[in-house]
This record gives C-alpha cells, sequence and structure tokens, in this order.
C-alpha cells in the first residue's frame, strides 16, 4: 500500500535572522499546506536544509513537524546520510518520534558502487518498520540507483516500498517502472517532470513548488490520477516558468525567496548557501506574478 498518492510537499525550514529555527513560521507553513490540500509533508529533506542542522535540531524539528501535523497527513522523514550508522540512527529515531515513513537519499560523495547501495538500503530497512523511500538525486550526491539496483533493494527490503525519481534521465525512469512494477512506486523527484512520470506508471510527486502552491500542486496529479490528463498538463505547463525558476540557483534558495516574497517567513539560509541573485529575483517574482502566486 502506497504512503501516499498525490503531492508531498518537500518542506523548507524557516529560520530567524540568527539562524535558528523559526517555529512559529513552520507551524504557519505547515497550516498553510494542510489548507492547500497537499497528501504528504516531508521534512527534513534537500530542501529542509538538514545538512546545516545538528543532530539535535533535526530531531526537534521532525518532532515538531510530527506534532503540529497530528495525523492529518502522512508526515515523511528525511533521515538519509552518507555514514549509513549515522542514518540507520536517526531513521529509528524518526520511527520513535512517530514519522509515517522515511525518506534517504543516496550516501552522497563516498560515491557508493550499486552492491554497496544495496547494503546500504538494507542495513536501515533491516533496523525500523516504517516504510521507506529511496531517493535518488545523482546531480547533488554524485551516486545514481540503478533500476535493477532499486528493484532488488525493493525485492529484498520489504518496507522500501518507493523512489523519489530525480535523476532526470525518462530512460532510466521508463526501464525502472517496467523492472519494478507492482513492486515499487514511483514519485517524481523533479517538478517539471510531474506529467511524464505519472504517464508512467508514478503515483505522485515530492515537490519544491508545493511549498508555494500546494492546491494546485495536488490538482496536478489528482487530475492524472482521475483520468483527467488534458488538466493535468495545463497545471504542469501553467507552472513551468515558476519551476525554472525556481531551480535556477541550487534548491532551496528561490524557494525561499519565493516563500518570503509571499510574506512566509522562510527566513534566511545557512552557508554555505546564499541569497538569491537580485537578477533572479527579479525572474523569481516575474514568474510567480504571471501565475498568480503574488
Amino acid at each position: 500500500m502506497a504512503i501516499f498518492k498525490g503531492a508531498g510537499v518537500a518542506l523548507v525550514t524557516p529560520f530567524h535572522e540568527d539562524e535558528s529555527v523559526n517555529y512559529d513560521a513552520l507551524e504557519a507553513l505547515i497550516e498553510m499546506q494542510i489548507e492547500g490540500q497537499i497528501d504528504a509533508i516531508i521534512v527534513c529533506g534537500t530542501t529542509g536544509e538538514p545538512s546545516t542542522m545538528t543532530e539535535e535540531e533535526r530531531e526537534s524539528v521532525i518532532r515538531f513537524v510530527i506534532e503540529k501535523v497530528n495525523k492529518r497527513v502522512p508526515v515523511i522523514a528525511g533521515t538519509g546520510c552518507n555514514n549509513t550508522k549515522d542514518a540507520i540512527e536517526m531513521s529509528k529515531k524518526a520511527e520513535e518520534l512517530g514519522a509515517d515513513g522515511l525518506l534517504v537519499v543516496t550516501p552522497y560523495y563516498n560515491k557508493a558502487t550499486q552492491e554497496g547501495l544495496f547494503l546500504h538500503y538494507k542495513a536501515i530497512a533491516d533496523e525500523v518498520k516504517i516504510p521507506i523511500i529511496m531517493y535518488n538525486v545523482p546531480s547533488r550526491t554524485g551516486c545514481n540507483i540503478l533500476p535493477e539496483t532499486a528493484v532488488r533493494i525493493a525485492r529484498e527490503c520489504k518496507n522500501v516500498v518507493a523512489i523519489k525519481e530525480a535523476s532526470g534521465n525518462i530512460a532510466q525512469i521508463v526501464n525502472l517502472a517496467l523492472l519494478g512494477k507492482g513492486m515499487l512506486d514511483i514519485y517524481s523527484g523533479n517538478d517539471d517532470e510531474v506529467v511524464p512520470i505519472l504517464s508512467l506508471g508514478g503515483i505522485g510527486v515530492i515537490s519544491v513548488l508545493a511549498n508555494i502552491a500546494p492546491r494546485d500542486t495536488h490538482n496536478m496529479v489528482m487530475e492524472y490520477l482521475e483520468g483527467d490528463r488534458e488538466k493535468a498538463l495545463d497545471i504542469q505547463l501553467r507552472y513551468l516558468e515558476v519551476i525554472h525558476a525556481l531551480f535556477c540557483e541550487v534548491n532551496p534558495i528561490p524557494v525561499k525567496a519565493a516563500l518570503n516574497l509571499m510574506g512566509k517567513k522562510a527566513g534566511a539560509l545557512r552557508l554555505p548557501l546564499t541569497e538569491m541573485s537580485k537578477k533572479n529575483q527579479t525572474v523569481l517574482k516575474l514568474a510567480m506574478e504571471e501565475a498568480g502566486l503574488i
């Protein structure tokens, strides 16, 4: 059974100017997502800047989101790390805190072999009972889960149930859909590929766009799954310029700028991420205005 179908938001972590977590703003963002009919909330994924957080901060943010969501939608905690032992410990902690599932990115920087990837995910899956979504984003990690490896992991690890595919390689995803049919749920990890991946049997998206347009991101997926592909495609194309603007600099730089433009108090970023350039802020603002977001 799928953890969720539809749109899951890769939620930002708002900071105060002193870089401490802004929990009031975080609660407001959660309520905005629930009101916008989001189907799941992903906390401490890449967009949430967990790589700049201490272990205590990650635990605190995950706990806070789980408590505030209060079972209204599934909460999926990002617990991946390039150190398998640390990923296991964070995954066990998220399970204890009440997460409904885990998002586990490939071990970045180490550039594991396919056998290493298999053993990494198996070691984590053996230590927790809640479902796991693998996260394949080779542009950020330098590591690609091949379809054969993803299917092997799912076959051997019964609680590895899905993959967030952000490789950008449609041919690879076609092969994954063929090999993994009935074994792995596929979520788009790229907002500009939602409809194409749904056409291959995907069941949703884990989305950056949803931070600023939760209802339309939800509608894009659900219209497709309910049979109105034309409406789904219309939403995909209508937001294409916004999506391009959201990724003209490294995520989550633009999406935090977008939320700030909307008055949502996403706040600052932590180094090595920096504020969006003035030139790109202008591009982002124009795209948001044309989409009716501001």
